[in-house]
């Protein structure tokens, strides 16, 4: 004859179920649950509108950057170009003081 399985020492549960406990715990928990949802979502919200301040605010420095390298740059261009013309004319004046005349200038300047 074959033989059972499982303990027959088992203790016999005579644990009253009481369905309406078992609901109003798992309720407060859904409602708990709710309410932390609730708060992330809104915290998510309010750090999504701080991200959007922040990158407008970054765009819209390194455009103000990026114009002010291009004006140095214009402005660098043009000191160096002046720069050019102070000295060509002072070496125009020093051929002239040496006796040079005009034609013979403009020939080594080219």
């Amino acid at each position: 004859m074959p033989r059972t399985k499982g303990s027959k020492n088992r203790p016999k549960s005579n644990i009253t179920k009481d369905y309406a406990t078992r609901i109003a715990e798992k309720q407060e928990s859904i409602a708990s649950l709710t309410s932390g949802i609730t708060s992330i979502t809104a915290n998510i919200d309010t750090l999504k509108a701080d991200l959007k301040e922040k990158k407008s605010a970054l765009k819209k420095t390194e455009k103000e950057v990026a114009s002010l390298e291009a004006k140095k740059a214009k402005a660098d261009a043009k000191v160096a170009e002046e720069a050019k013309k102070a000295e060509a004319e002072s070496v125009v004046k020093k051929l002239l003081a040496s006796g040079m005349s005009a034609d013979e200038i403009l020939e080594k300047l080219k």
